[in-house]
């Protein structure tokens, strides 16, 4: 199993808004811990401390040991609530689990290898279809990204999940199709080139349909006039 981090935090006794808010004021934030069959375990953390953790880009998909009146808790984060105006965090809440609990998460793709696509040399763009792939696995077997190289490749050519290394233990949730994480596109300047070429060229095709449409009305109306005299 990867290293674990460890944070610490606080027990707290009373729940509700009230508390909450209370808990918010001394710079800390509201936390709940749950799971592995055990009652719910009111909680707080520091705000410096958790603002660190989540600043590393694995914080949703990494193991913690929350250090807690001497006593440590192993746990997986399982949501954090922000406020939608202030983007202040307003609560977390952490899963319980052991070596054999399983849990669905969403991991990072990471891309590697840009300068060797010779797509990308010639202007291509990366255009990623999915940040995160869902997986269900054991919670030792986390891992903390999906690796995709983009080494040969060209534009037009798609990467899929099969692309990467997944040990085993680990399951997508979509399991009926080798799903797309990536595509190298052509570049915008190429693709409105060719979109203004084919616009050009239908309307060169309309103008050459309505010129040939005159002449067979001209010529129907020089035979009714001839008939008639």
């Amino acid at each position: 199993m990867k290293d674990i981090s460890i944070l610490n935090a606080f027990s707290r006794e009373a729940v509700g808004s009230n508390s909450s808010k209370k808990v918010r004021g001394e710079s800390k934030i509201p936390a709940i811990i749950y799971g592995d069959g055990k009652n719910p375990q009111p909680i707080s953390l520091d705000i410096k401390d958790l603002r660190v953790a989540i600043n590393d880009s694995s914080f949703l998909n990494k193991i913690y040991d929350l250090s807690i009146d001497k006593t440590k808790t192993r746990v997986i984060v399982q949501e954090i609530s922000q406020n939608p105006v202030t983007d202040r965090l307003e609560h977390v809440d952490f899963l319980r689990v052991n070596d054999d609990t399983k849990v669905t998460i969403e991991v990072p793709v990471k891309f590697i290898n840009e300068a060797l696509s010779p797509g990308l040399k010639r202007g291509g763009v990366l255009n990623v279809v999915r940040y995160t792939v869902e997986v269900i696995c054991p919670v030792k077997n986390i891992p903390e990204n999906f690796e995709f190289n983009l080494d040969g490749l060209e534009i037009g050519d798609s990467i899929h999940i099969s692309h990467t290394q997944m040990d085993s233990a680990i399951k997508p949730t979509i399991t009926d199709r080798d799903f797309t994480v990536a595509s190298i596109l052509a570049p915008s300047a190429l693709v409105s080139a060719e979109s203004t070429e084919e616009k050009s060229e239908e309307e060169q095709d309309g103008e050459s349909t309505e010129a040939t449409d005159s002449k067979e009305e001209q010529k129907a109306k020089d035979e009714e006039t001839s008939e008639k005299k």
